[in-house]
Formats: C-alpha cells, sequence, structure tokens
C-alpha cells in the first residue's frame, strides 16, 4: 500500500502503478465491454431502464479498491484522466453533435444508387471536420429520406455506418474521438493527414461494393418504385445553416489549442493548458450559442434530444474509469504486468490489426489510448509522453499510422465499435428500417469490410 505519498512524488508513485497493478485489475473495463455487447442484444429492456446502474457498478468495482489499496497515486491518476481526456472529449462530443443537430437539411433526393452514393461521399468527406457523430447526424435522416419508397434498404445504412460514422473520420482529430484524444495527449493536429492515402484506398474500395450492391437492389425493385422515385432529383433546403458558422468555430478553436503555447495551470495536482481550458469554454460557448440561435422547429424536425448524449456521457465516464489499470499496467511496456500484451505486438500490421479487432468490441476510442501506451512502452520507453509521442512519430511513423486506422477503420466492424454507430442504428429503427442483429450487422462488415482490410495491410503496413 503506497497511500500517504507526498505530492511532489505522485508522478513517479503513478509510474510504479503499472508493475504493482494485479492482473484482475482490468476485470472490471472487461465486465463492462460485455456488458455493453450483450445486454442491448439479450435484454435490451433491461438494458435500456437500467443501464446507467449497470456502468455504474463496473465503474465503483474498480474505482473503490483501487483506492483504498493504492491511495494517492490512484486518486492522482483518476484526476488525470477525467481533467486531461474525459471532460475535453465530452465537451467536443457535445458540441459537434449539438451544433449538427441545428443543421435541417430538405431535399427532394430520391433514393437511386448515384443519390445515395453522393450522399455517402458528401458524408465521408465532411466526416473529418464536423466529426462522425456530426457528419452521422446531419445525413442520416435526408438519407433515409431519401430511401423511403425502397424496400431493401438496410444496406444503405450498413454502409453509412462503415464510411460516414468511421472510416471519413481518419484524417483530423475532430473526425474520430480515437484521435481525439491522440491529439490531447501530444499528436500534432495535422498528423492524421499522413492517413489520406490509406483512407482514400478504403473509402473508393467500400464506395464501389455499395454501388454495384444498391445497384444490383435497386435494379430489382425499379418496376416496383412510384415513377416519381425514378429520377434522380437533387433540389436542396438548407434550414439553420448559420450553424455553419459554428462548426467553423469548434475547427478553429480546436485548431488554436493544438497551435498555442500558453501558460499552464495545475488543479488537483494536475497539469492543464491555458489554451486547452480556453478551448474548451470556445467549445461550450459555441453550443449555447447553437441552442439559443436555433429555432426549436429545426430541432424538432431532426428529432433532436439529450438521450443519447446523456447514455455516451454515463457509459464513456464508466470506460474511462474502468479502463484506467490497463493504460497503466501498459505504460509500464516490458516490465508491466501486462508484457506479454506488450510484447506480442512489433510491426506496423501488428498493431492496426490487434488495435482494429480490439475497436471492433471494446469501443475504438479507450482501445487506441490502449495501443498508443503499448508502443509507447515498447518503442520510446521512459520519455515523458508528448515527447514520446514526437519521437514514436519520427522514428517509426507507420507504428502510429497503423494504430489510428485500426481504430478509426475498424470501429465500422461492429455496433459497439463505435458511438454514432450506436445511434445511426436507433435513427434507422425508429423510422421503420429494420436493421440486422449484432451478428447480422457483423456477418456484412465480415465479407465486405474484411477483404478491403486485408489489402490495405499489404499495400500500405507491410
Amino acid at each position: 500500500m503506497i497511500s500517504g505519498i507526498e505530492p511532489g512524488k505522485l508522478a513517479a508513485a503513478s509510474a510504479d502503478l503499472g508493475t504493482l497493478l494485479p492482473h484482475w485489475s482490468a476485470l472490471p473495463f472487461g465486465g463492462l465491454l460485455l456488458s455493453l455487447a450483450f445486454f442491448p442484444l439479450f435484454a435490451p429492456k433491461f438494458w435500456q431502464r437500467y443501464y446507467h446502474l449497470v456502468v455504474m457498478f463496473w465503474g465503483l468495482l474498480l474505482a473503490a479498491p483501487l483506492l483504498w489499496f493504492f491511495g494517492k497515486p490512484a486518486l492522482h491518476e483518476i484526476y488525470h484522466l477525467i481533467l486531461l481526456d474525459y471532460i475535453p472529449f465530452m465537451i467536443l462530443i457535445m458540441s459537434l453533435y449539438t451544433v449538427a443537430g441545428g443543421i435541417y437539411i430538405k431535399g427532394s433526393f430520391k433514393g437511386t444508387p448515384l443519390s445515395n452514393i453522393f450522399l455517402l461521399v458528401i458524408g465521408t468527406m465532411i466526416a473529418s471536420w464536423i466529426g462522425t457523430t456530426g457528419a452521422s447526424m446531419l445525413l442520416i435522416r435526408p438519407l433515409i429520406r431519401s430511401n423511403a419508397a425502397r424496400k431493401t434498404k438496410a444496406h444503405i445504412i450498413i454502409f453509412f455506418i462503415f464510411l460516414v460514422s468511421n472510416i471519413g473520420g481518419a484524417l483530423t482529430p475532430l473526425g474520430d474521438p480515437p484521435l481525439f484524444l491522440g491529439f490531447l495527449h501530444g499528436c500534432p493536429f495535422f498528423w492524421t493527414f499522413n492517413l489520406l492515402p490509406i483512407t482514400l484506398f478504403v473509402s473508393v474500395c467500400t464506395l464501389t461494393v455499395f454501388f454495384l450492391l444498391d445497384l444490383f437492389y435497386y435494379l430489382r425493385e425499379k418496376h416496383h418504385l412510384p415513377q416519381g422515385e425514378q429520377n434522380v432529383h437533387v433540389t436542396i433546403n438548407l434550414h439553420g445553416g448559420h450553424n455553419f458558422l459554428y462548426l467553423a468555430g469548434i475547427i478553429g478553436a480546436v485548431l488554436f489549442s493544438g497551435i498555442a503555447d500558453l501558460a499552464q495551470i495545475s488543479i488537483l495536482h494536475t497539469t492543464i493548458k491555458i489554451q486547452n481550458v480556453i478551448r474548451d469554454v470556445l467549445l461550450v460557448g459555441l453550443t449555447i450559442l447553437s441552442l439559443k440561435t436555433t429555432s426549436r422547429h429545426i430541432r424538432s424536425e431532426n428529432h433532436f434530444h439529450w438521450g443519447p448524449m446523456k447514455e455516451v456521457a454515463i457509459v464513456f465516464a464508466a470506460i474511462f474509469i474502468t479502463i484506467l489499470p490497463v493504460l497503466i499496467m501498459l505504460r509500464g511496456g516490458s516490465s508491466g504486468q501486462l508484457a506479454f500484451v506488450t510484447n506480442s505486438a512489433s510491426d506496423p500490421w501488428h498493431y492496426f490489426w490487434i488495435t482494429g479487432i480490439l475497436s471492433s468490441f471494446l469501443d475504438n476510442a479507450p482501445t487506441y489510448l490502449v495501443f498508443l501506451s503499448t508502443a509507447l512502452g515498447n518503442f520510446v520507453n521512459g520519455l515523458p509522453e508528448r515527447a514520446a509521442i514526437i519521437k514514436l512519430i519520427a522514428d517509426h511513423p507507420l507504428i502510429l499510422q497503423a494504430i489510428a486506422a485500426g481504430a478509426v477503420f475498424m470501429g465500422a466492424n461492429t455496433y459497439i465499435g463505435n458511438a454514432p454507430n450506436f445511434m445511426v442504428r436507433a435513427i434507422a429503427e425508429e423510422n421503420g428500417i429494420r436493421m440486422p442483429s449484432f451478428f447480422g450487422y457483423m456477418a456484412y462488415s465480415i465479407v465486405i469490410l474484411a477483404p478491403i482490410f486485408i489489402l490495405a495491410t499489404l499495400i500500405f503496413f507491410t
């Protein structure tokens, strides 16, 4: 037991936790993730009613003994996680969700393969700039409305999740939660542009498969569609367009926090940069402006409500807490309690597939942090985190590219791989689209995405 340590020695004591924590301290994280995977599938009514109690149980199951046995160093790690990771993460997600929810696109698109692929291309292109959550919430309802007359349309939603809710978010820290967490930990904002070649390859391959499949279904049922549904119309009416200015403000605020180098403050023995505080204040301000200046009618047309944000906030709080021992043990590298994980990954393709497969089931944001910590432990152990990340990028650029690509792309493999996947599925089912089950969706991802990822591995990571 190492409680009662002086504040000045907290950092050193926290570093030692990687070798002191037992393996079983990772069990609450596993229990939480199994709950997220199977309760919605086998007990959906129970989960809808009591999910907050389930995730709180796993969080407390970890936090209580961790604080009891390790005292101040453990408390310091929790403070660090909440102040530097969880709060900024939730503020960004909330701002993108709120601002995108204030933009209502009403058009006369008809559900032809050309119209559908046009919307998917637009969504994939903007996902890196307004976030996979923002792009998904902005375009999913126009896509559903345009295909209202189609009989076979679940595949359209599935490819929307593949591209707009996941793959398209790979190019900036705004795009997907894993990359934003990487940015918070020291990855340069524009570093993710290195993923452009592989993102283009995976996107074009996926879009090609979608167009061929959608064309097949469309031609099969074309003669049963109303005559007006067989033509392409592109009349668009945009309501709440001023929210695009707020989206630009969000981009500017995040860019500012990555470029500026201001003073630092200390809160609860955690060093916080002033520019990050300014960023978060600006994001909250833009969120409030969007709520105040957007009519209720627009948000009503978009079916905007706080339920999804509430669930994400509660679930991710538990995820961030329960994943803490895993992160600490992995930071210990070959000396840590999870050295067998650290030692199992050495080449870029190892990181791509290990990070990706786990991101499919564990949620890609915390999984990214786990393997970022693994890579730092393997290649640049002993340096401060931000300096270690810069050195990793300089000396082993493909390693971090593989981790980022695996986390972002393979979050598309299951409904639980990324937060927008849940939201899109729920909206589709609210609109009467019968979506495949958890494992039915996985059948699509295995047949369609796995071969594309294998090709991407051979081209970019071997």
